[in-house]
């Protein structure tokens, strides 16, 4: 089944997932009919967007005077673990949505899902 810019569907959403949230957002504009495309691009904003809003946090919170090393020794771990998260999600995303699967992210996927079966 044909997509974006004449792009099979499983290639279409691949490219979601290529820039993160960034051609999600891109790639959920610009597909309006199939909904598997539509799955992965909104499925990608929120993901990445997810692990974005999450690193900005640990970030503010290593920022504040005198508590920021203490909490910043106890947040690095975690900062390193979402980014590892991060890359290997981005990596079986971008792989399972170019074999066609409907792979689901835990929550979100099935908040993706319904948003898209509206």
């Amino acid at each position: 089944m044909k997509s974006i810019f004449g792009l099979e569907q499983n290639l279409a959403a691949a490219l979601s997932y290529v820039f993160a949230f960034f051609s999600g957002i891109a790639v959920l504009v610009m597909e309006r009919e199939n909904k598997f495309v539509r799955f992965h691009a909104l499925q990608s904003t929120l993901w990445f967007l997810f692990l974005l809003i999450l690193r900005w946090a640990i970030s503010l919170l290593t920022g504040i005077p005198f508590l920021g090393w203490i909490l910043g020794i106890v947040l690095f771990p975690l900062s390193i673990a979402i980014g590892i998260v991060g890359f290997a999600s981005w990596i079986l995303l971008m792989f399972k949505a170019s074999q066609g699967e409907m792979f689901k992210i835990p929550i979100i996927g099935d908040v993706v899902w319904s948003q898209i079966n509206k």
